[in-house]
């Protein structure tokens, strides 16, 4: 049988990438990066301002032809297209300040965009920073972009995954206390997440590596540091084995890195916590990391920084985030050539 030629820019639907808030990096980095011709091939498509990112240009100082659709459609040699949400002004612009409005304009962007993606009618969204503080001036409850993009899609079984290209690391819970993620270390929660991290590593492996890291020092030591490693994260794991899963652990946090790095013994790391698998990944892969929403019925990743109000608009902020996390997307919905991503070990 003949293998269907991989999909390409041009014969897959656009890809969507959210601008952001308009006060941070976001925007700013999709105008270089369009300015250096690096998105002139991608079949990309800009949810967001069209103003803005006009009245940005302005201030970089970058030649960006802006082309508007009222819909999305194949990206145009040269510039940007953008599906412009006629939300904010140039008068609106606030360069590098926290600002309601643009706060809840990024959210907007990201409504449409999911939406257009459950339609069919991107392949997937590419999500720019947006700035919690900002649009939780308008919307309180907002939590963060997994959150908000789960609940568009009535996705109940979801987790974050960072990777940098050679190790996925993937979370049992994120945005919460560290009290609250304790408590949330219950074992069919970590089994959905060894679950969904297996699921996602096999469009690209055909066993992958799964290490599971214990929540207390030492995973526990044998119950001398909490009894949550024994009761919760081991059945877990002895559950994903019987499911056909390469699974192992509990595993101590503060070795498991090293032994996956440095050893190549594991494709992908299930941590308990936000910053069990943060901290480790930033230091890994601060620029090159990028974030995959798993679970959801549609490709989701994001650049692995944040607003970045500091150095907003001043040109100084690092490009290639975006270029990773458009890369994985792109990955996802089956158009790459290159290296698989995490766990390029070969199936």
């Amino acid at each position: 049988m003949t293998e269907p030629e991989p999909e390409t820019a041009h014969s897959r639907p656009p890809m969507a990438v959210t601008m952001g808030d308009a006060s941070g990096v976001g925007p700013e980095i999709v105008l270089r990066r369009a300015a250096q011709g690096a998105l002139r091939d991608a079949g990309v498509v800009v949810y967001g301002d069209a103003e803005i990112l006009r009245h940005g240009a302005r201030l970089l100082d970058v030649d960006v032809p802006i082309r508007v659709l009222d819909e999305p459609a194949h990206a145009t040699a040269g510039g940007l297209d953008v599906v412009d949400l006629g939300l904010l002004t140039a008068e609106d612009h606030r360069p590098g300040e926290l600002d309601a409005a643009s706060g809840a304009a990024a959210r907007v962007y990201v409504e449409r965009a999911t939406r257009d993606a459950l339609a069919g009618q991107v392949a997937g969204v590419v999500t720019m920073p947006m700035n919690k503080e900002a649009t939780q001036l308008s919307d309180p409850a907002f939590v963060g972009h997994t959150e908000l993009i789960a609940g568009l899609c009535g996705a109940e079984r979801v987790t974050m995954m960072l990777t940098n290209g050679d190790l996925a690391v993937t979370h049992v819970s994120t945005h919460c206390s560290l009290r609250e993620a304790i408590e949330r270390v219950r074992a069919d929660r970590v089994l959905d997440v060894i679950e969904l991290t297996d699921a996602t590593l096999r469009r690209f492996l055909e066993r992958p590596r799964v290490a599971v890291c214990g929540v207390n020092p030492h995973a526990g030591e044998h119950g001398l540091f909490g009894s949550e490693d024994a009761d919760h994260v081991a059945p877990a794991i002895d559950e994903a084995r019987r499911r056909g899963i390469e699974a192992s652990g509990p595993h101590p946090a503060d070795t498991v890195f090293f032994q996956a790095v440095h050893r190549d013994r594991y494709d992908a790391i299930v941590c308990m916590y936000h910053d069990q698998g943060h901290a480790p990944m930033k230091l890994l892969a601060f620029e090159s990391g990028v974030n995959v929403t798993l679970g959801l019925p549609i490709i989701r990743t994001s650049v692995d920084h944040g607003t970045a109000f500091d150095i907003a608009w001043t040109g100084a902020a690092f490009v290639g985030s975006l270029d990773h996390a458009l890369d994985y997307a792109v990955r996802l919905a089956g158009g790459s050539s290159g290296p698989a991503g995490a766990g390029a070990r070969s199936a």
